[in-house]
């Protein structure tokens, strides 16, 4: 185990049971989503480099305009 990690659980054993479980959960529900990010992406690449194919033509051929945050 790293130690950043173990320092982490030492800290999070000082919780109280209640606050302990919430701080497993958190973590848990985390490592879980991250999983089902990766497995999406997964399956989806070839789809992505689609749209990043056609996303560069079209900027290429001057169809793009830049992202205005403030607009959206």
């Amino acid at each position: 185990m790293r130690e950043l990690l173990k320092k982490a659980f030492e800290e999070a054993a000082k919780l109280s049971e209640g606050e302990q479980d919430a701080v497993a959960e958190w973590l848990l529900d985390e490592l879980h989503s991250e999983q089902r990010w990766e497995a999406a992406f997964a399956r989806s690449r070839k789809r992505l480099g689609e749209l990043g194919r056609a996303a560069l033509t079209a900027h290429r051929k001057r169809r793009s305009k830049p992202l205005d945050p403030d607009a959206l």
